[in-house]
């Protein structure tokens, strides 16, 4: 009935997925969108809260939300930047550089498994026209 539904497929495609990804960053103690989150801070430390938003297309609210989350986890620090008091400027913690190699492993074992059941070639294809239809409807 929905075969042809952009709606209906990618959020049955976007629950699988997330299971996935609930698994491998379970024994960390974060969500998928935490663990993305982290990894984009342990990556680019000092990158301020809007920035941390743009960057994994989410509204500035959810982000303050997911940083909340981590601030309390211990994983990540806020600090207020010279210029502009309402600004913050995001930084991994130690406990999280400690973590830092465990959340990059479990990210590839689950990229390899997928490519795995879907083909190497598939999984980039899908990414390129996922990527390219979230860009066109923006």
């Amino acid at each position: 009935m929905f075969d042809h539904c952009l709606y209906f497929n990618t959020t049955a495609l976007a629950r699988l997925v997330d299971k996935e990804w609930t698994r491998a960053f379970k024994p960390f103690g974060v969500t998928p969108s935490q663990g993305f989150m982290l990894r984009l801070v342990l990556k680019n430390p000092g990158m301020l809260q809007h920035e941390i938003a743009d960057e994994l297309t989410i509204s500035r609210p959810t982000a303050t939300r997911l940083l909340d989350g981590l601030q309390a986890l211990k994983l990540i620090e806020r600090r207020g930047t010279q210029a502009d008091g309402r600004h913050w400027v995001i930084y991994p913690t130690d406990r999280a550089e400690a973590l830092h190699a465990g959340i990059n492993k479990a990210s590839g074992e689950v990229t390899r498994r997928i490519q795995q059941q879907i083909g190497k070639e598939n999984f980039e294809e899908t990414v390129a026209r996922v990527r390219s239809v979230s860009s066109a409807l923006k």
